[in-house]
């Protein structure tokens, strides 16, 4: 008990000092250290307390979960392997087509996604695609936003990164409409002041946003969590984060599943 207690405290700690750094926005710095290696299960209860911590800042709710590194282009850019996942608070619900101030951040990034929303609370013990899909309600393009505050991508690691929430900032909802069959060919392409800059196919992060969702799932299960009804899931970046500039305006635009866009303060 001693032991539980000893770690809970500590969780607390680098919480706290992590709601203090992003508070400066000083540069993100990995919490692995000589005195200190975090486990994944750790970083997680680190990650609740932050969590918990913003809710009370912002008197806020969770409504949801990203999912990140899911496609091998976000894994080769970040250097880590696996998928880890994050909290999306109500506060971080941005409406679409708004202006965004980057000065607020540390170092605003926006990724190209498939958001999920969830119908129906998921059993734990889902594990198929085909039974997932009974759960969801709706899907729509979407853009999270992700402040990595001048992070060294050279020196990541999965802990680290899970302990400051996946660096969600934000998330970007489109329309929401129904799971179409073929989601998985459609293209997305993003534009940066109406001239495209990238392109991917949606099922490039991890083949499906279901799978996404689903790898999600099992995650949870893992500490005991479920996946409950009306929450959103964003299932992961299907082109390399993309970082904006002061006056500029982006767009996210998926075949047959229309657009997503946010503009940034000159």
């Amino acid at each position: 008990n001693i032991l539980y207690h000893g770690a809970m405290i500590q969780a607390l700690q680098l919480a706290q000092a992590l709601a203090v750094s992003h508070q400066r926005r000083d540069n993100y710095q990995s919490l692995q250290t000589v005195e200190l290696s975090l486990t994944t299960e750790q970083a997680y209860v680190v990650q609740d307390e932050l969590i918990a911590l913003r809710c009370k800042a912002q008197a806020s709710s969770v409504v949801g979960y990203k999912i990140g590194l899911t496609s091998a282009v976000m894994q080769a850019m970040c250097g880590i392997a696996a998928p880890v996942h994050g909290r999306i608070l109500a506060s971080g619900l941005v409406p679409e087509g708004a202006s965004l101030d980057l000065a607020a951040y540390g170092r605003l990034g926006v990724e190209c996604e498939i958001a999920v929303r969830i119908g129906r609370d998921v059993p734990q013990q889902t594990n198929t695609l085909e039974a997932l899909a009974g759960y969801v309600d709706a899907i729509c393009p979407a853009l999270e936003l992700i402040d990595d505050r001048n992070a060294d991508y050279q020196c990541l690691d999965g802990p680290s990164l899970i302990a400051d929430n996946a660096w969600n900032a934000g998330i970007v909802l489109g329309r929401w409409q129904p799971l179409p069959v073929d989601l998985i060919d459609r293209l997305g392409c993003l534009y940066s002041q109406g001239l495209q800059v990238d392109e991917a196919r949606v099922g490039d992060a991890l083949d499906h946003p279901l799978s996404s969702a689903l790898w999600l799932v099992a995650d949870l299960a893992r500490q005991g969590r479920t996946l409950q009804s009306g929450m959103v899931v964003m299932t992961g970046s299907i082109v390399k984060t993309r970082f904006p500039a002061k006056g500029e305006n982006w767009r996210y635009e998926v075949q047959g599943l229309g657009a997503v866009g946010l503009n940034f303060e000159p």
